[in-house]
């Protein structure tokens, strides 16, 4: 009876340190646990970026406002009904002081906005 005993003490120690100690045991699924929790991570912050991305796709397809705001910020176009002034500083010395005159002395320079075929038809 004692080499029975014996022999299943020797078999769980075994099983235990197959468990707790080897590459296939505990550490291996917490490490593989570690990486599905980092690949979720991801796939939540890609998803989301997807979704943002399918609304502005959405929002371009149906309406003018976003490819508007696209085309003034990306591309700097104005509306035809509307003027654009630039304002330059005049060049002078490097002092604060001419730095603060120069920048109240600005002049607005309109530039010239293409007419609006519509309001140039209901002008006629």
């Amino acid at each position: 009876m004692k080499w029975l005993v014996a022999a299943l003490i020797a078999a769980l120690l075994l099983l235990q340190y197959r468990l707790w100690l080897s590459n296939d045991g505990v550490p291996e699924v917490l490490r593989l646990s570690a990486a599905v929790a980092a690949r979720q991570a991801d796939n939540a912050r890609a998803a989301e970026r997807n979704r943002r991305l399918a609304a502005e796709v959405r929002d371009l397809k149906q309406g003018y406002t976003a490819l508007e705001e696209r085309a003034r910020s990306d591309l700097g176009m104005i509306a035809g009904n509307e003027s654009f002034y630039e304002v330059v500083p005049q060049r002078g010395a490097g002092s604060a002081a001419t730095a603060t005159a120069t920048a109240t002395a600005t002049v607005p320079v309109p530039a010239v906005a293409a007419p609006n075929p519509q309001r140039t038809a209901a002008a006629r």
